[in-house]
């Protein structure tokens, strides 16, 4: 007969436990409904020995909160290569991948709290917003964007969480089909800023020089020639 031993943990190791225990629970429920005792059962330690790690819920969900930033973060990484559209596809596909599996965290993150309310948290989320903006500047291969290149960007990651939010909230709408919608919203932004704008307009025909006639991009064109009255 042999009896299990329970192995000691490193302080590494247990603060990277406990990091995963909290990830877990806040992504079934918000985090200022997520109590210590909650934390400390679901880990197998005592509630003082939580504290011995960490000081406080709050810097156990800021601790948490950059593991799923990085997580996050890097699902906005996408290789280089085929037509602008199906890249962002894939990476609005992973989004959603998280933003289905961290609910009730993500959406206490992005509409703020008292957990959620430090300036450490703040960074965190503006971290995020920073490396996707990066990530899509790459994408289009710009270096020195222009001013309403960034706009176009940055409204365009404003609503993708804003979409993700509403899409929490019953979820009433196929989540594919909002993947597809914000990455034709992406090429609309683009071209109504095209439409004023000639560096706009030069990166706007670099993008669609690069998508198949069955692309994402030219299906929406097709779609939108569709909706126009025609002539007599």
């Amino acid at each position: 007969m042999t009896t299990g031993v329970r192995r000691r943990m490193g302080v590494e190791e247990r603060r990277q436990q406990l990091i995963g225990v909290a990830l877990d629970l806040f992504s079934h429920r918000s985090p200022d409904d997520v109590s210590i005792d909650e934390i400390a059962a679901a880990a197998g330690i005592s509630r003082p020995l939580v504290y011995h790690y960490f000081p406080g819920k709050l810097s156990l969900f800021e601790a948490a909160l950059q593991r799923a930033a990085d997580d996050l973060a890097e699902r906005f990484m996408e290789p280089r290569e085929g037509p602008l559209g199906a890249r962002l596809l894939r990476v609005m596909g992973r989004f959603f991948d998280f933003v289905d599996g961290h609910g009730p965290g993500f959406s206490a993150l992005m509409r703020g709290g008292p957990a959620v309310g430090s300036s450490t948290t703040n960074a965190l989320i503006d971290s995020v917003r920073q490396a996707a903006y990066v990530q899509i500047l790459a994408h289009l291969g710009v270096t020195d964007p222009p001013a309403r290149l960034e706009l176009v960007i940055r409204s365009w990651i404003s609503l993708a969480e804003s979409t993700a939010l509403i899409w929490l909230d019953g979820r009433r709408i196929p989540r594919g089909e909002l993947e597809l919608q914000l990455v034709h919203d992406f090429a609309a932004l683009t071209a109504v800023s095209a439409a004023f704008d000639e560096e706009m307009a030069d990166i706007l025909r670099a993008v669609l020089a690069d998508e198949p006639a069955d692309g994402l991009f030219a299906g929406l064109i097709t779609r939108l020639l569709e909706l126009a009255p025609q002539q007599a």
